[in-house]
């Protein structure tokens, strides 16, 4: 029988503050918590904002990169770019991926307050009713289910805040509103109008019944074209984790700290509160190496958010994973639990641009900013397509998405622009994993994504750029469409070969990565995590981030996030009796 270990304190590297926090120093902050969360990004700052709700809990957390506030690249919606290399990133670069012609490609993930729910693209996307159905059959849970998860989803109380867009337009007939929370923390919105190019849209679905218009693709019912929706405020910042959960009215709350830069190398065991390690904590300010040496403890849980890259990080450097893995990197393992870091499943996107005449529309299109996205679409291959003659279909359910376009951008340049549609494979069925590269906890480790390894993910691709070529061949489209760009332009779209060589090389992560930390059944030997997101076998250890999620959601992680995260905060609650 696996002893259980009792995970207490946490080692922490303290880095000088370059950016000043809500908590200058370890000199300020208390030495134990009731409750320390490992991250300050899309969940953590969630649990954070709940757990202090009741004045009698104190609560730590702990952020490795520095503050979000007034940091136009990232409160900016159109500035998006220019915050996925810098220093608000981890920066992460993946291993050669075979299924890409060997290729390594960078990785983004949020290094501020907020994660990456502070450099995201801010598309706020639940997926299908029959993903969540799907996680609640596979965990044995049913409080994971779609219609048990709708207090979490859209009660006014809780996660979601419908907003007006930047424009103030009228948005009857663009979403339906109940669906949704109208006055929960997150501020989410429609885009302002594009005119022309929104008829187009339309028009399109009008015209062609492959693409049906959807009133609201959040519905639990996603198939179709419809409005993107974005987590923007009426004001048209970028509304994070950051800025709703930890708000100014909740920041201030005396119970709730916030670290930051400093970074979390492992969990150690309750009964080791000394460690001689020095190669952990040798002195230097710079982030990403090593600073000096604290311990925090932590008197009832500690809550594992830094992501579906950085918590199997550290609980493979706090020795829990494959014993035979770790051992051969000169860890000692404390716990053996081999899935941690495996089941790596991530979603390849292809942004696929056509030039366009921007002097046959409407004038008020030319003005519209580089990056805005306003409509996104669901669809699926046919049911009888080829590839399910050898391929077990990976989605959930019969209206549950394969494809998604996940945005329709104008980027007018003179007379001449592009207009860009990415399409992203939903329903990977290719595996990756994170893995070490040393025993150093403040090595990068090793994001192998496993991107088109598998048959299937190649022939959705070339379906879905098919899908997008043809969305363009309706008639709304004419006298606008000039021609595929470059990289398309010499592109047979009947020809497998070309399509595929031009997949492979274009194709990139839609930096969705989940499953590293997945949950499944109680009393089963796989898996990460219990359906109530503790560690298996650990004792005050969970995990609450996109890295439990066994299934990933057909479509983008952020609303899918949130939503855990208010459901965990509920479970914890429940565990230690707390009511407020």
């Amino acid at each position: 029988m696996t002893r259980i270990v009792s995970f207490s304190v946490l080692s922490v590297v303290f880095l000088d503050a370059v950016i000043g926090g809500f908590v200058d120093s370890a000199a300020d902050i208390a030495s134990a918590y009731d409750f320390i969360v490992v991250g300050g990004g899309t969940a953590g700052n969630v649990v954070a904002n709940r757990l202090s709700e009741d004045p009698l809990i104190q609560v730590l957390v702990i952020e490795a990169g520095g503050s979000n506030e007034r940091l136009n690249g990232i409160e900016m919606p159109f500035l998006l770019a220019p915050a996925f290399d810098t220093t608000y990133s981890w920066n992460f670069t993946t291993v050669p991926q075979p299924g890409l012609g060997g290729r390594s490609l960078p990785f983004a993930r949020g290094f501020v307050l907020g994660g990456s729910s502070s450099i995201n693209g801010m598309i706020y996307s639940r997926g299908s009713a029959e993903d969540y159905d799907a996680t609640a059959q596979l965990t044995g849970d049913e409080g994971w289910a779609w219609d048990n998860l709708q207090p979490y989803i859209r009660k006014a109380s809780l996660n979601e805040r419908w907003a007006e867009p930047v424009d103030n337009h009228p948005t009857s007939g663009q979403f339906n509103p109940t669906v949704h929370g109208l006055a929960g923390i997150t501020s989410v919105s429609l885009p302002p109008l594009a005119k022309a190019l929104d008829r187009q849209v339309t028009q399109t679905t009008e015209e062609s019944p492959e693409f049906q218009f959807n009133l609201d693709t959040n519905s639990g019912n996603q198939l179709g074209i419809g409005w993107l929706q974005s987590t923007i405020t009426s004001e048209g910042r970028r509304d994070s984790s950051a800025t709703s959960y930890l708000g100014p009215s909740f920041i201030s709350r005396p119970n709730l700290h916030i670290l930051l830069n400093s970074q979390v190398t492992r969990l150690l065991p309750a009964s080791d509160e000394s460690d001689d390690d020095t190669s952990i904590f040798d002195l230097t300010d710079t982030p990403g190496t090593a600073g000096p040496k604290h311990v925090v403890t932590a008197k009832k849980e500690i809550i594992l958010s830094a992501g579906s890259i950085g918590t199997p990080h550290i609980l493979l450097h706090s020795g829990i994973g494959d014993r035979d893995e770790l051992s051969n990197l000169g860890i000692s393992p404390t716990h053996h639990l081999p899935g941690v870091g495996k089941n790596l499943t991530e979603q390849p996107a292809v942004n696929n641009v056509w030039l366009v005449d921007s002097t046959s529309n409407d004038p008020d299109v030319s003005g519209l900013p580089a990056g805005f996205f306003t409509h996104i679409g669901f669809l699926r291959i046919p049911d009888n397509a080829s590839i399910f003659e050898t391929v077990e279909d990976p989605a959930p359910g019969p209206n549950t998405a394969r494809i998604e376009f996940n945005s329709v951008v104008v980027d007018p340049i003179s007379s001449v622009g592009s207009l860009s549609i990415t399409t992203n494979v939903l329903t990977p069925i290719s595996r990756g994993s994170v893995t070490l590269n040393s025993s150093d906890p403040l090595d990068d480790p090793l994001i192998d994504l496993g991107l088109l390894e598998h048959e299937f993910e190649s022939f959705t691709m070339r379906e879905a750029v098919r899908a997008a070529q043809r969305f363009l061949d309706s008639p709304a489209w004419d006298d606008y469409i000039i021609g595929p760009s470059e990289a398309l332009a010499s592109v047979d779209f009947k020809n497998d070969s070309q399509l595929n060589a031009y997949v492979r090389k274009n194709a990139a992560p839609a930096l969705h990565p989940v499953s590293t930390a997945a949950m499944s059944p109680y009393n089963v030997s796989w898996g990460v995590t219990d359906p109530d997101l503790k560690v298996k076998g650990v004792q005050g250890v969970r995990v609450v981030d996109a890295s439990v999620l066994p299934l990933i959601p057909s479509g983008h992680t952020q609303a899918p996030v949130y939503i855990i995260a208010e459901r965990a905060s509920d479970l914890i609650k429940l565990a230690w009796n707390i009511t407020v």
